[in-house]
């Protein structure tokens, strides 16, 4: 954990020193073409860019740490959303809140506000392709392992390669324009489509889960050719020890060796592999969605990039590096769990 809150600190000065760099100028964009220099002065006074730069860096690692200074009056404490830990004399105090990402240049809504509303489709995207790639991925992989040194295996391996090889945005472009365009008549599926959609005439929100199965297959992809390999890997060496060929000597029929005893003891690497690509899909989902349409971090990130929203993209940069640190911590703790060998200390 100690290691995660360092890692967030140094990609907070990261993102804020790499933007410090790039071209564009927030005061423009918000204040417009044809404002006074009073009101481009009031703006940036407001945002904080008349300071240096180092005043303005510990300005921003004191907003999006949960753990800051803040004013004490009412006003401080509805804009963080805070409570007071330690009054520190004066009208300021250390304040326990929500980390505050700074608002939008073009909506001048709360950045963290709009990750929330766009991270469910993040995350059901991310979801629909783990599953995907970890039922189809164990699958074709226990097929491989029993069918070792076959046409079956040869096969699978070569098409793991395959999609191993290919980039995310590649493969989403041919799934795309494959089964969306044009096979579309025969799949019913179409290029862009939300999982929420709304009724023009009743404005009533129904779920359309065939508008998830051409981007979480796009995105899975990747996962589960790594996931056939590693299933196949991880059972032929099961298969080899000691106590299936035991087993079998007993007279136990084949099926009831692997699926009781070979599988079990196979499927731990898997299954910590399987939870620690959760955040790389999360992460990897941008360009899908924006390739799909899809309704996401991925989609309102890249939307502020071209528009020079800087605090959305810093903000989902923060985001996602957050979610990154938290599973993987997750899938630390899940791996102690699954494996008796390792211990918590």
């Amino acid at each position: 954990m100690l290691h995660g809150i360092l890692i967030l600190a140094g990609v907070a000065l990261t993102v804020f020193l790499l933007f410090q760099v790039l071209p564009g100028d927030p005061v423009a964009l918000l204040a417009g073409q044809r404002s006074d220099v009073a009101t481009r002065a009031a703006i940036a006074a407001d945002l904080g860019l008349d300071q240096p730069v180092p005043v303005q860096l510990a300005g921003y690692l004191n907003d999006v740490s949960p753990v800051g200074v803040h004013p004490r009056d009412s006003a401080g404490v509805a804009r963080y959303g805070g409570v007071t830990l330690l009054p520190l004399g004066g009208e300021r105090a250390v304040v326990l809140k929500k980390p505050y990402l700074r608002r939008s240049f073009q909506s001048n809504k709360d950045v963290l506000d709009i990750l929330l509303d766009h991270f469910d489709g993040t995350l059901w995207l991310a979801l629909a392709a783990m599953l995907l790639a970890a039922v189809l991925g164990i699958g074709f992989g226990i097929v491989a392992a029993l069918r070792a040194h076959t046409w079956v295996d040869r096969t699978l391996l070569t098409v793991s390669v395959l999609g191993i090889s290919v980039p995310s945005f590649v493969a989403a472009i041919l799934i795309a324009m494959t089964f969306g365009f044009y096979w579309s008549h025969w799949t019913g599926l179409s290029l862009t489509g939300q999982l929420f959609e709304t009724d023009p005439f009743t404005a009533e929100s129904h779920v359309v889960w065939r508008n998830l199965l051409l981007p979480a297959l796009a995105l899975g992809v990747r996962p589960l050719a790594v996931i056939v390999q590693l299933t196949r890997s991880s059972m032929l060496d099961v298969l080899s020890q000691d106590f299936v060929r035991t087993a079998r000597a007993k007279g136990l029929s084949k099926p009831r060796t692997v699926w009781h005893h070979a599988l079990q003891n196979a499927l731990n690497p898997v299954v910590t592999a399987v939870s620690g690509w959760l955040a790389s899909l999360m992460a990897g989902a941008f360009f899908i969605e924006y390739i799909f349409n899809w309704k996401g971090l991925g989609t309102v990130t890249l939307r502020a990039v071209e528009n020079l929203d800087f605090p959305v993209v810093m903000g989902a940069t923060l985001f996602v590096a957050f979610l990154f640190v938290v599973i993987n911590i997750a899938v630390d703790v899940l791996y102690a769990v699954l494996d008796p060998r390792v211990k918590l200390n």
